[in-house]
């Protein structure tokens, strides 16, 4: 079972980390957040188990299992936005009323798709300390976080499962076509790797967060409350 934090009352809001992250992340947005909030780590990240493969429709499948039935907002950052729509299909037994992807990568050369399966071919890196594994585990994801390390025999580790490198192209227009829920898609104003125009060719209007990066959920947390005017 997935590792999940919880908190707040009223309306369930569901936040999905990206890849090499963890649910800590979201951390600035809950504190803010006025209804209630669950949060997991995704499978293979930071305090949660492994599964045998990754796929998108794996991870949204483990993540069903701590979604409560009622109806949920979910908020995906990258690999987690492309699991909020996963969801939203109703494929999964989740009530998504409204799903939110944030700075999705959307167009994927070969190129890029071979980078990511060579990383899923390599084991994680083992270092002397905590902090260096931590420092590590922080780069993978692009922003600080603390709880993506486990100790192992030799010394410290990230958590992450680097096969879930190879999760793939995630097919974003059957996803959009498929889901039940209201779809918003956004990102940082400077985000490289969801620029604007890529967006712009799977919804019409989507949200664009002035000034800010990949990360506008840490760079600005307060930012993310625009996705519901």
């Amino acid at each position: 079972m997935l590792h999940v934090e919880r908190g707040g009352n009223g309306p369930l809001l569901v936040l999905l980390h990206g890849l090499g992250a963890t649910g800590e992340v979201w951390q600035d947005v809950v504190s803010e957040w006025p209804g209630s909030w669950l949060v997991p780590d995704l499978p293979g990240h930071g305090r949660s188990p492994r599964i045998d493969r990754y796929s998108f429709g794996a991870i949204a499948a483990e993540v069903a299992k701590v979604v409560p039935q009622e109806p949920v907002v979910v908020v995906g950052h990258s690999l987690g936005g492309v699991v909020a729509l996963t969801l939203a299909s109703g494929w999964f037994g989740v009530d998504v009323t409204t799903c939110a992807g944030v700075g999705i990568k959307v167009q994927w050369t070969d190129e890029e798709l071979a980078k990511a399966a060579a990383l899923a071919g390599k084991p994680g890196k083992v270092f002397a300390t905590r902090q260096e594994a931590v420092e590590r585990a922080s780069k993978m994801a692009g922003v600080p976080i603390e709880h993506g390390v486990s100790e192992v025999d030799g010394g410290w580790t990230p958590s992450l499962d680097m096969r879930a490198f190879g999760v793939g192209r995630p097919d974003m227009a059957g996803l959009i076509m498929a889901s039940q829920a209201h779809v918003v898609l956004a990102a940082g104003e400077n985000d490289p790797m969801c620029p604007q125009d890529h967006l712009k060719e799977l919804v019409p209007e989507p949200v664009v967060f002035p000034g800010a990066g990949h990360n506008v959920h840490v760079e600005s947390p307060s930012s993310i409350s625009l996705l519901f005017p």
